[in-house]
């Protein structure tokens, strides 16, 4: 795939990015029959693309020869119905040869995560990047957060490197935000697509909207695609009236368990997904499970979210 088909298909998304989480077997191995099942039922509930092997598939704890089996299995479960972008990270060499494993499994895209551990200069950041673009001709998507936070210039520099067709910001600073798309609009007029990728980006989606960012990635369609579809819709259409009680009554509350323990941005997703009927393991160190008393929690509010959807039935 050429970089302005995928960028014209995740343009205007038909629904939610999902973004699977990666399932093991009782042994800790992947288990590749569970995630081809669990990539199938997001596709077949509504999702617009397939983002596999990302923050909330466990990018960190794949082996390259894992990490290329689930790309793999994610562009056979999808069958071309939805692009499928998979993560590359860590250093320029690594980050390159999961882009090439990417490129051989399938994928239509990638989404390049902030370089291992170092936190380095602008100059050092867009050599990283345009490296990692170079090394394929899947287009690449440059995530913002932690230790790769990019200056207005710097973006505009990506927007001009061939392969870069997108920007997904999991910092949350939307005064950086706004001189972003404002400055790479001035200086590369075109059509530079942005995302929201803070964890449960619902909560700050319609902040986002405000400064023109309408894609989003959504980890609880993991575990209840049918919440998220509606909040979906209701973005789509203008309806903030439904889009704030979902907030009000499922995402703030889901925000706030989420913040309990680390990592639970992960493993509590999981734990809905479990919750839910599809046993995709529990995740892999240094990650941990969620509190007994935290599952119980969600479960509680997973039959909140979903009586809320019924009142706008």
């Amino acid at each position: 795939m050429t970089p302005a088909p995928l960028a014209a298909r995740l343009s205007i998304p038909s629904g939610p990015l999902f973004f699977p989480v990666t399932a093991y077997g009782p042994d800790g191995s992947v288990d590749l029959d569970v995630y081809r099942a669990h990539v199938r039922r997001g596709v077949e509930a509504g999702a617009a693309a397939v983002f596999a092997c990302c923050g909330t598939g466990e990018f960190h704890a794949l082996t390259p020869e894992e990490f290329e089996a689930c790309v793999r299995a994610a562009v056979e479960a999808t069958d071309g119905r939805v692009p499928v972008v998979a993560g590359a990270g860590y250093g320029t060499a690594l980050a390159v040869r999961y882009a090439r494993l990417a490129a051989a499994a399938g994928a239509d895209g990638l989404l390049a995560m902030p370089p291992y551990l170092v936190v380095a200069g602008q100059a050092g950041l867009l050599r990283h990047y345009r490296e990692v673009a170079a090394a394929t001709e899947l287009p690449v998507i440059v995530y913002q957060r932690d230790n790769a936070v990019f200056t207005p210039e710097s973006v505009v520099e990506l927007a001009r490197t061939g392969g870069i067709i997108g920007f997904k910001d999991g910092l949350g600073d939307l005064d950086l935000m706004q001189r972003i798309v404002s400055t790479v609009r001035t200086e590369v007029p075109g059509d530079f697509l942005y995302f929201n990728g803070l964890p449960t980006a619902e909560q700050t989606q319609l902040a986002y909207r405000g400064i023109g960012i309408t894609l989003y990635s959504s980890a609880v369609f993991c575990f209840v695609p049918e919440i998220a579809l509606a909040f979906h819709q209701a973005l789509a259409t203008g309806d903030d009236a439904t889009a704030n009680r979902l907030l009000d009554g499922f995402y703030r509350p889901f925000v706030e368990l989420r913040a309990q323990g680390r990592g639970y941005a992960v493993s509590l997703v999981k734990a809905g997904v479990r919750m839910r009927g599809l046993d995709v393991g529990e995740v892999r160190p240094p990650l941990h499970e969620p509190a007994e008393e935290h599952v119980k929690q969600l479960a509680q509010l997973i039959e909140r979210g979903y009586a809320l959807v019924e009142e706008d039935m």
